[in-house]
């Protein structure tokens, strides 16, 4: 229906315009706020935004308590519920921000630009905002800098739930990110790799299900391997399998599909070398570095409790360094007499009264303190127990994944949004550890905790002023700027210029 031209001519805010709903006989008139354009396939097309007011006797009528028309300023003032946010969260983003622009580029190489910045907006919310949900994300976007760094981001929680399952269903994607991530490894490094479980009581995906541990958690879970690199200091990679699968079956797969050709693997017990030796058989660069159970044959047969001595870096451990001509492996045995003399301890406290017997004391008392290490290459026994000492590390990242982070419990659904989640929960945590080596580095871990410092930087917001475009960081203690100013997201002020000397009488 066209509209009058009397209609048109009547004043009204600027970026609007006129849209006649009604019937023939009795037209009404409503006024819509135009937000801008896109474009669409070479096309221009408007953004039409949401109704604020209607045209009644050829007067304008903003909509009651929704606007105020201000005619001096030919403009509509919004009620403060529609109105933009003045106070951001900015210290924390900023630095995340800094620290993980590399991780950006990389999501550019699999996506297009605007999923890769939703990608990368959903892992740092995750790490600013402690245990954040996803239905809460939108709001904590909208609170921080990262709305102004990245804005027009969707993070509603259909938007999030939407985006979540599509990134699951495109998991070649997330793949060959990893796979990408893992060509940093050198040979010389060494990969750490354990699994954590995490629970998930959703009936509607094929990686729920129940593990060892659902006796005593009485709950279904599902499975979580990474790699963690301790060279790099870093997370590499991640794969998420159902819960009731064990560590050595998911072994060979894990490798093969991120493509771990380098380096050396330190795992534990649930990881074997015998459950992937065809992968270890066919990359030459790739080696493996094991514990073996205590009562191993081989411990006897090799006469690995003939200890030659103790480690030079440690008088308080014992070793044996033996090579087995017919398998080609290097075995290493350690007894640590500290940890040998806490277990007896506990043993005999346990097995006190009638529950003691002898013979199963002699047996145990040799294996007290004992590690076996079983390897494919030749090092020195401190090297050796070094690093499978550093395995504290995967253990940290398993903290932090769980607790740090608050991600010990799934809440999505079916197996898309699953993969889709946990991808976004490895880049968290490889941001988490971005930001432990950044703290490390500039001593901040002296004085604080991980959790403190966080605290401390999510205080130091900026404002906007009336009248101003710029942002202004709001007033802070001076502890505060001192550590914003450390960590180089806030510049320190220029040095005094030195006065002219004084004269010598």
């Amino acid at each position: 229906m066209a509209i009058p031209e009397e209609i048109l001519r009547v004043e009204r805010p600027k970026n609007t315009f006129v849209v006649c709903y009604g019937s023939r006989d009795n037209p009404k008139y409503s006024v819509r706020k135009r937000l801008g354009c896109k474009y669409d396939k070479g096309r221009r097309l408007p953004v039409n935004g949401p109704t604020i007011g209607h045209i009644v006797d050829y007067k304008f009528i903003p909509i009651p308590g929704e606007s105020v028309y201000d005619n001096e300023q030919d403009t509509v003032i919004p009620r403060i519920t529609h109105s933009d946010v003045d106070l951001k969260d900015w210290a924390n983003i900023e630095l995340c921000n800094k620290l993980f622009q590399p991780v950006l580029q990389d999501l550019y190489k699999f996506y297009n630009e605007k999923d890769a910045e939703i990608i990368y907006c959903i892992a740092i919310l995750r790490v600013c905002f402690h245990g954040v949900k996803d239905y809460e994300l939108k709001e904590s976007y909208e609170t921080c800098f990262l709305s102004e760094y990245f804005p027009d981001i969707p993070l509603s929680k259909n938007s999030v739930s939407d985006f979540l399952q599509k990134l699951g269903k495109a998991c070649s994607k997330i793949i060959s990110f990893m796979q990408e991530r893992v060509k940093n490894v050198n040979t010389d490094h060494h990969l750490l790799i354990d699994g954590t479980l995490k629970s998930n009581e959703s009936r509607i995906n094929s990686l729920s299900d129940y593990s060892r541990k659902a006796i005593k958690k009485g709950s279904r879970d599902i499975s979580i391997v990474y790699a963690f690199d301790v060279e790099l200091k870093e997370p590499i990679c991640s794969k998420c399998y159902p819960g009731n699968m064990l560590d050595l079956t998911a072994y060979e797969n894990f490798i093969t599909e991120n493509n771990i050709t380098k380096g050396i693997i330190v795992g534990d017990k649930g990881f074997p070398e015998s459950s992937a030796r065809k992968v270890f058989e066919s990359n030459e660069q790739l080696h493996y570095m094991n514990p073996i159970k205590r009562d191993a044959k081989v411990i006897t047969t090799l006469n690995l409790n003939d200890f030659k001595g103790t480690l030079k870096n440690n008088d308080k451990i014992l070793y044996n360094k033996v090579h087995d001509e017919g398998s080609g492996k290097w075995y290493y045995h350690f007894k640590d007499i500290d940890l040998a003399t806490k277990e007896e301890a506990d043993y005999l406290r346990y097995h006190k009264d009638n529950d003691f017997i002898l013979d199963e004391y002699n047996d145990k008392k040799e294996k007290f303190g004992t590690l076996t290490l079983e390897s494919d290459i030749e090092v020195t026994p401190e090297i050796g127990f070094d690093t499978y000492n550093s395995r504290w590390e995967i253990e940290l990242v398993m903290r932090f994944y769980k607790h740090a982070c608050e991600f010990d419990e799934t809440r999505v659904h079916n197996d898309y949004s699953v993969i889709g989640s946990e991808f976004c929960d490895f880049l968290s945590s490889l941001l988490t550890y971005k930001l432990i080596n950044y703290f490390d580095e500039n001593t901040l871990f002296n004085t604080m905790t991980y959790k403190s410092i966080m605290k401390s930087l999510k205080r130091a917001k900026k404002i906007r002023l009336p009248k101003k475009k710029e942002w202004s960081l709001i007033k802070i203690s001076p502890k505060l700027m001192n550590i914003l100013q450390l960590l180089e997201i806030f510049p320190k002020p220029e040095p005094k210029k030195r006065g002219r000397p004084r004269k010598v009488s």
